[in-house]
């Protein structure tokens, strides 16, 4: 916790001073331009990646990238996708998986996830990746398949589904390589409204 509060220190001595106006800016408006979905995993940092500056990214951050279906009943990552699509008007959505996922790695590698059951109902969004990814190729094969079906989860959601068809929502798939910082965009699947 020392860490953090040292790093709070520095933000508000020499960041938060040279970006008074920005967040002068920020503190009247909310625009993002993307929502950005991505691994809860501590080596991928959005902003940083992107290089993204406070305001421009809308980020949820999931144990494996994942986006449940379109389902009834509360669901956290459902009402932040529905709040950037339908409230905030965001333009574009990035799921983004990673290499050396540890939950692709626990799919792919049938990890006992016996003494984690949240964990394991959790990744149960990912069957369809599993069942894809089947044929072969290990980790980085789930990884990409993982995130083609998240894309398609998305596309179940009801604002996404009416931004698509109103063709003002793009969606992109990437793949972050943690050890060579490259980001790799995947052919979207071809999504139907």
């Amino acid at each position: 916790m020392h860490d953090l509060i040292e790093g709070v220190d520095r933000f508000r001595r020499d960041v938060f001073p040279a970006k008074a106006d920005l967040f002068a800016r920020l503190a009247r408006t909310h625009r993002p331009a993307t929502l950005f979905i991505g691994c809860s995993d501590a080596r991928v940092v959005p902003e940083l990646i992107t290089q993204s500056e406070p305001g421009e990214l809308f980020v949820v951050r999931t144990a494996g990238n994942l986006v449940p279906a379109h389902g009834p009943g509360p669901d956290a990552v459902a009402a932040a996708v529905e709040y950037a699509v339908a409230v905030l008007r965001v333009g574009g959505i990035v799921v983004c998986g990673h290499s050396g996922c540890g939950a692709m790695t626990a799919l792919a590698e049938g990890h006992d996830l016996s003494a984690a059951p949240a964990v394991a109902g959790w990744l149960r969004h990912a069957d369809a990746s599993v069942a894809r990814a089947a044929r072969g190729g290990g980790v980085d094969a789930l990884v990409r398949e993982n995130v083609r079906a998240q894309l398609a989860n998305l596309a179940t959601h009801p604002p996404v589904a009416r931004a698509l068809a109103e063709g003002s929502l793009a969606l992109r798939g990437w793949i972050y390589d943690i050890p060579t910082g490259s980001v790799e965009e995947l052919d979207a699947p071809a999504l139907t409204a």
